[in-house]
């Protein structure tokens, strides 16, 4: 990683925990109302939460291309990018809902995918600049910085969805005055872009190279199940929780629980890392997302959306900032661009499946919300053993190099 001095290194986290609490906050706000909107826009309702996959599906198309971009002009004019994605996304949304048009309201929802995308590498900026004993706590605190996106987002929602005669027409267009504030805070973000390589110098591991190393390969596995898992079941739970005679307003409440737990562990998170070990903090965050899984079958009382939703947030936290950590210690300077790029194209290839999924299976899977619900909870079996079946191998691989 690049050296800095320490004062840098964490002044670069302070900006990017400020940018994850106010730029972060627009995607709460959009996971919200984003499938309400879609129903109320689509002709289908198995397509209620096809905004939210083509949120998902533009951050997977962009991850690449913002990556080699950060690789060669820096992290400052990869966000910057991001928010003018994110901006042209809420323009064209508010657009949409105006027009009552769904097409162009996909449309939108691709557009703020790349701020999606953008988002998802503050985590590899946070570690950019910081020593090996910081890296942990540097993508801890980044993410813990979403702490106030969670409480923000919700509650801006609960402000401006029906501040315009068109529902969440205000939401869209708050979407817009976030991603220009937030923007400006990158001014103050110092990050050197990584040196030019020259025709002679070691380029590194090529992409096959780097996604068979155990350790990497591992590491992607489980950021992709623990983010695929967690946007499938909080891509349904607006229109469950609904669809089970609550409102929207309890909807965005059990949104806040979720989010908030999401990112407040991370105030620890790096520590425990640190103290006990990557790999059994992902072993943890495993088996919590089994527990969300078990509490969302057991029930559809609103303690049971709160509970469920609480636990998938941990268990994300744990297997995602666990797995961001794992990679981030696995390669080279030189071969950080094409694979961070590489690893958030197949998690988001991952959650497009999951969000794609998502309203097929509360929508269309039985003929009851409850049924549909009951379906993406179990939908989580698969995924769950293919995770932890792979770092099962690897925790017996290394036992088996130290032992040998």
């Amino acid at each position: 990683m690049t050296t800095v001095p320490a004062q840098t290194a964490r002044r670069n986290v302070a900006v990017l925990v400020l940018a994850q609490a106010l730029l972060g906050s627009q995607m709460p706000m959009i996971f919200t109302i984003g499938g309400l909107a879609g129903q109320s826009l689509a002709s289908n309702a198995c397509f209620a939460t096809l905004p939210i996959s083509l949120i998902v599906i533009g951050s997977m198309l962009s991850a690449n291309p913002l990556s080699a971009i950060m690789q060669r002009w820096g992290r400052r004019v990869g966000f910057w990018i991001g928010s003018a994605g994110g901006a042209a996304g809420g323009i064209v949304g508010a657009f949409a809902l105006y027009h009552g048009s769904f097409p162009l309201f996909l449309v939108g929802s691709l557009l703020t995918g790349i701020y999606m995308s953008a988002h998802g590498f503050y985590r590899f900026a946070a570690a950019d600049t910081a020593s090996d004993s910081f890296r942990p706590k540097a993508i801890s605190y980044v993410m813990a910085g979403g702490l106030a996106s969670a409480i923000i987002g919700p509650q801006v929602v609960k402000a401006t969805a029906d501040a315009f005669v068109i529902p969440f027409m205000g939401t869209y267009i708050a979407v817009i005055a976030v991603n220009g504030l937030g923007a400006l805070l990158f001014l103050a973000l110092d990050i050197p872009a990584p040196e030019r390589q020259s025709e002679d110098s070691d380029r590194g591991r090529s992409r096959w190279q780097l996604l068979t190393t155990p350790r990497i390969a591992v590491a992607v596995i489980c950021a992709t199940v623990s983010y695929a898992l967690m946007n499938l079941v909080m891509t349904s739970t607006p229109l469950a929780v609904v669809g089970c005679g609550f409102t929207q307003n309890h909807a965005a409440d059990v949104v806040t629980a979720h989010v908030l737990a999401m990112f407040v562990p991370s105030f620890f998170t790096g520590h425990l890392i640190a103290r006990f070990g990557v790999e059994r903090i992902m072993g943890a965050g495993l088996f919590i997302l089994a527990a969300a899984g078990i509490v969302g079958l057991a029930g559809v009382e609103l303690e049971n959306f709160f509970v469920a939703l609480v636990l998938l947030g941990l268990g994300w936290n744990f297997g995602f900032i666990g797995a961001t950590t794992m990679l981030a210690g696995s390669h080279t300077p030189a071969e950080r661009g094409r694979m961070q790029g590489m690893n958030d194209f197949i998690v988001f290839g991952g959650v497009t499946l999951a969000s794609l999924a998502s309203g097929g299976l509360m929508n269309c899977s039985g003929g009851s919300p409850v049924e549909g619900w009951n379906a993406v909870n179990l939908a989580m079996v698969p995924a769950l053993l293919l995770a932890g079946g792979s770092l099962l191998w690897l925790a017996l691989r290394q036992n088996k190099e130290v032992t040998s």
